[in-house]
């Protein structure tokens, strides 16, 4: 909305392009339907249990392996009618996950791990469609795990664990006096009566809590997933959630090498707006979820 009118007649100076289409288009509600499906069993699959045993949260809990075997037969019906996976393999593969959740009906990791294990040798089955996503999926976990190990590492190394206090190199004090929720810690740690934080610092020190977090998290590059780990790390130390949604958003937008090859594209100004949006809209978001 900001550029539109220039984009407007950049658009009117393009010529429309015609490709011929090499091979049938499948729906979007079809590939909605299917990564849907995988979303879900990931979701409730993972879903953790509240510290309150009362309320919504709660009750998706004790029904989350029922919520995962729904979008598991939605994940079957997909690959039976969308990808031409054969009806009689689907079943097949199905059969091990039934029998271990007979099994082993207290223990849903076991099914879960069979049904990831028959999904993959289903997909090695199948047709060359399904074979695409399998080495697709297979070269990014490639690239990803190394790095999301590597996050672990240094988020461990630099923040330490929740079960010992200042294991890591950096204090939790640095992180609470930083992005806290309450700015008496940075009081404590630059020498002065934490008892006596004017009231005016108390009300905007959400608003720079999240603007810090927003504007680091902005310059600093998260390789793919390594943020999850390193902000489990400051969240442990410390850090406020919502300067913690901030980081979140803004990490992963915005980098300084990315900013150097936006700039070089759309030029300084255009940059310079989208880096203020990012910033903006992250530190808004993280002052709204801070309040909730």
């Amino acid at each position: 909305l900001i550029f539109i009118k220039e984009e407007r007649a950049k658009a009117a100076q393009v010529q429309d392009v015609f490709l011929e289409e090499d091979e049938k288009v499948r729906p979007l509600w079809q590939i909605a339907l299917y990564f849907a499906s995988m979303v879900g069993i990931l979701v409730f699959a993972n879903w953790a249990k509240p510290m309150e045993t009362v309320g919504v949260w709660y009750a998706i809990f004790r029904i989350k392996w029922h919520l995962t075997w729904l979008f598991g037969l939605i994940f079957a019906f997909c690959l039976w009618r969308f990808f031409k996976v054969a009806l009689p393999k689907v079943v097949i593969a199905a059969l091990p996950v039934v029998v271990a959740s007979v099994l082993f009906a207290n223990n849903p990791i076991i099914p879960f791990t069979t049904g990831a294990v028959c999904v993959s040798i289903l997909i090695s089955l199948a047709g060359d469609e399904m074979k695409n996503w399998r080495d697709q999926t297979w070269g990014f976990a490639k690239q990803i795990l190394p790095l999301l190990f590597g996050g672990v590492l240094a988020a461990g190394f630099f923040l330490g664990s929740p079960e010992s206090k200042d294991a890591g190199i950096i204090p939790n004090t640095w992180v609470q006096a930083l992005v806290g929720d309450s700015p008496s810690t940075f009081f404590s740690l630059i020498g002065s009566d934490s008892s006596a934080v004017p009231k005016w610092i108390n009300v905007i020190w959400p608003v720079w809590t999240n603007f810090f977090a927003s504007f680091t998290g902005a310059l600093m590059y998260f390789a793919t997933l390594t943020e999850v780990p390193i902000l489990k790390g400051l969240i442990d130390s410390g850090m406020g959630k919502g300067p913690a949604l901030a980081l979140l958003l803004a990490g992963p937008a915005l980098s300084l090498p990315n900013m150097l090859v936006i700039n070089s594209i759309l030029g300084p100004k255009k940059t310079l707006t989208f880096i203020g949006l990012v910033i903006v809209m992250a530190t808004i978001t993280g002052i709204i979820f801070g309040i909730l």
